[in-house]
């Protein structure tokens, strides 16, 4: 059992820590207690990595929100509009601070999707919402992704 979720925390924590930031190390934590107390449970041992997932993305979200509601975000507005070169090395904390400034359903199902390489169905059975709220929330994800990184 150790050296499953040994083998697990590195993913999950890459799950968490892309949705929650600074909470994700607590996400993560949360997320393995749930799947060492709820493994009994777990009928199909194929499934592992989707159940797995799911917790992780669910922890993530909700220490996300959590979170969100403790700290309010502050835009910089004298920030330049440019956008860094790929090697930039201020290009990954430019991308933070534009995820940052979206909500946390809006990181999860980027995640989800252009990180983990979900397709929309797989995403939206994670998030455990429809077809349409998972594509309909990507596509707002992304626009404002866009804008934020933009502006």
């Amino acid at each position: 059992m150790s050296q499953m979720l040994d083998g697990l925390m590195p993913w999950v924590g890459r799950i968490c820590g892309s949705i929650a930031f600074e909470s994700g190390p607590d996400a993560t934590q949360d997320t393995l207690v749930q799947v060492f107390r709820d493994l009994k449970t777990l009928r199909d041992p194929t499934a592992l990595r989707g159940w797995v997932r799911r917790i992780a993305t669910r922890e993530a979200v909700r220490h996300a929100q959590r979170e969100r509601k403790a700290i309010a975000f502050v835009c910089d507005a004298g920030r330049a509009s440019e956008i860094p070169k790929p090697n930039d090395p201020t290009l990954a904390a430019d991308i933070r601070t534009v995820l940052e400034s979206l909500s946390p359903e809006q990181r999860a199902i980027l995640v989800l999707r252009d990180l983990e390489g979900l397709s929309e169905d797989e995403a939206a059975q994670v998030l455990e919402v429809a077809k349409g709220t998972a594509k309909s929330r990507l596509h707002r994800a992304r626009a404002a992704f866009l804008e934020r990184w933009l502006s």
